[in-house]
């Protein structure tokens, strides 16, 4: 049965936050934004895959070479060992995150399970410093590792949101965020760029080793910003943390707790149908972002150059997109903001279908415009969604929510590539992403969402 809302719950005043704690917030986007930049979007594909070539007996740097590796016995392509390990993390975050998100909502100490899980993931990443020669399976298993602690990190992260403003201060919190981790993670990829370009002597050892050490930095970077929000954040225990202190196991009350809220979580079928719209255009988001180096290569065959100037713009623009949509926000409301951040996806699809081949500038304009949109939706959609959270329960929640915002990032891909191999043509399948824009549009307008933040026992904004 659903929850009670009492007055004194809507009419409770908003946390109390100081400007030093909210700062030290802010620095986690920018401390964990490297690894999704510098690892996830730049090098680590490319420096995993050339490492399983090697053990497949592939020359490095051969331009054709089919090779096959045997991880735990099971013949893989040395070309599919990368995406496969993206497939077998997102699968385990699946079942990670809800458990670490109840773990969070009963502890005393959420601090220290941000330590924790960054840390972890920190330390993987810095691991990578050993994947030389052969090692592919040392290599996967680090990934593995540090791409579950990312998310989980995520999840601990996002649930000191609701904890760090009232309604009405919420969505100008998450967009700062947003907005710090987009040039944070800009400034370090910038920065091995030009050391990649700088040292780079050309041959194939050379910038596997380059691409290795821009991997660790990232790694130094997630770890060294990340004691800045551990020094400055506070610790606010949920009355359940509270109530359970010093009575049974953490981890354990844990899981039970997480047994509970699934039981319990229909009686939240608005807050369900939000994180629906939010699974349908978000991953049509991911999907662009995942997508757009491989459009621009073998569709409109621009250069890496182009492409790498591109990636730059959209990471320095995101910031001033997160911070101009989370004002907007301000105005109109974050629901409504984001229905229009909706649109210009919308027009960002077709007038990339539009593009013309081997013209760079054109593409870059492309990248600029997807930037001012992209932190902006991200930003308010989490900031949102805060409203709709049960109190209590954010630890929980955000774990749903990280689940739909990576659990299910391959619905996006499988359309692309389904309509690819139908028609041989990158621009159809990039036009059949439109669907997960209209789609989710049109199930977030559906979603009456002063009802659903009323029903999750919260106070709505004044500006919705």
């Amino acid at each position: 049965m659903a929850e009670t809302v009492t007055p004194a719950a809507q009419d409770a005043p908003p946390p109390r936050s100081t400007r030093r704690e909210r700062t030290g917030w802010y620095f986690y986007d920018w401390a964990n934004s490297a690894f999704q930049t510098t690892v996830i979007t730049v090098f680590l594909g490319p420096f995993l895959t050339s490492v399983a070539e090697v053990a497949a007996g592939c020359e490095l740097g051969a331009d054709e070479c089919v090779g096959y590796v045997y991880p735990l016995g099971i013949k893989v392509a040395a070309g599919s060992y990368y995406p496969y390990l993206i497939s077998l993390s997102v699968l385990l975050t699946v079942f990670v995150l809800p458990v670490i998100g109840a773990i969070a909502d009963r502890s005393l100490h959420k601090k220290r399970l941000l330590a924790a899980t960054a840390f972890t993931g920190a330390a993987a990443t810095i691991g990578m410093l050993f994947v030389t020669g052969d090692r592919y399976l040392l290599g996967g298993a680090l990934f593995v590792i540090a791409n579950i602690s990312f998310g989980a990190a995520i999840v601990v992260y996002n649930s000191f949101l609701p904890q760090l403003g009232g309604p009405d201060e919420r969505d100008a919190i998450s967009s700062r965020g947003w907005a710090l981790g987009y040039l944070g993670g800009g400034v370090l990829l910038a920065l091995n760029l030009v050391a990649v370009q700088s040292f780079g002597n050309g041959t194939a050892e050379r910038t596997l080793d380059l691409a290795r050490w821009s991997i660790v930095s990232a790694g130094l970077w997630w770890a060294a910003f990340t004691l800045v929000p551990l020094r400055w954040l506070r610790e606010h225990p949920t009355a359940a943390a509270l109530a359970a202190a010093g009575r049974g196991n953490v981890l354990t009350d844990g899981f039970r707790q997480l047994g509970r809220t699934l039981r319990e979580i229909k009686a939240y079928p608005l807050t369900l149908f939000f994180l629906l719209a939010f699974l349908v255009y978000n991953d049509g988001i991911q999907t662009v972002i995942t997508l757009a180096s491989q459009y621009g290569t073998e569709e409109l065959r621009l250069g890496q150059s182009t492409l790498i100037v591109t990636i730059l713009l959209v990471q320095f623009l995101a910031f001033g997109g997160a911070l101009g949509l989370g004002a907007l926000a301000g105005r109109i409301g974050a629901w409504k903001t984001v229905l229009l951040s909706l649109v210009l996806w919308t027009g960002v699809i077709v007038a990339a279908f539009r593009l013309p081949a081997e013209a760079p500038l054109p593409f870059m304009v492309l990248g600029a415009a997807i930037g001012l949109v992209l932190g902006g939706s991200q930003a308010l959609s989490r900031s949102l969604f805060s409203q709709l959270i049960p109190a209590g329960k954010e630890g929980e929640y955000y774990g749903f929510y990280e689940i739909s915002d990576k659990g299910t990032s391959w619905l996006g891909p499988l359309a692309f590539g389904l309509v690819f191999q139908l028609t041989n043509s990158y621009r159809v399948g990039l036009v059949s992403l439109l669907i997960f824009f209209v789609v989710g549009f049109l199930l977030l307008a559906a979603v009456p969402i002063r009802r659903a933040i009323i029903a999750a026992g919260n106070t709505p904004p004044r500006v919705l």
